[in-house]
């Protein structure tokens, strides 16, 4: 690796019908819808442009097809890696939110759901290994909304509350060894 600034583009997939319909997606597999898939026509645009080494996605369908429309923009092929795979909603994967709180309380006390600080965990120890792994200055990685929000929240605390928009981008720098988090959130216009 040369010296300089590493950096990750951690994006979110496109749409899909759950998002539209605002259902719990996790490890459930729809496909993007139309506006998924113009979404992450729009995001290979601009993440290209940032002149990545690396694209790697999330195995669920979604996040294959969003990274694939940013490798091809970017000439690169896509790696498939499981450590960026949505939170576990278990039991309550495809329901709203509202419907899984009217049931057990919370989406967290639903049966099968991996809490937040062991995703948290998990994002963390995923993230810090796909860096290690994939030494490129610039690195594209494909993910999920919870996903996402856990690890920045473990990166930068403050961040606790932000969301992640379809096809949504976030910036991670290494600087002085610490992973920082500088933009989020950030749709292509």
């Amino acid at each position: 690796m040369t010296s300089g600034v590493r950096r990750v583009y951690l994006a979110r997939h496109g749409r899909t019908a759950f998002n539209a319909d605002g259902r719990l997606r996790g490890h459930s597999d729809p496909p993007l819808d139309d506006v998924g898939t113009a979404e992450a026509a729009r995001l290979a645009d601009a993440l290209a442009s940032k002149r990545p080494g690396a694209v790697v996605s999330s195995p669920l369908q979604r996040a294959v097809a969003t990274a694939q429309a940013i490798a091809a923009a970017a000439g690169l092929p896509v790696t498939v890696d499981g450590r960026l795979i949505d939170r576990d909603y278990g039991s309550a994967t495809g329901l709203r939110p509202d419907e899984v709180e009217h049931r057990y309380g919370s989406v967290e006390s639903a049966p099968g759901v991996e809490s937040l600080a062991s995703l948290a965990q998990r994002a963390h120890r995923g993230f810090l290994e796909l860096v290690s792994e994939f030494r490129q200055q610039a690195i594209v990685l494909v993910s999920h909304d919870a996903f996402n929000r856990a690890l920045l929240a473990r990166l930068d605390p403050s961040l606790s509350h932000v969301g992640q928009r379809t096809a949504c981008w976030n910036q991670l720098s290494l600087i002085d060894g610490v992973w920082r988090v500088d933009a989020y959130d950030r749709k292509p216009e």
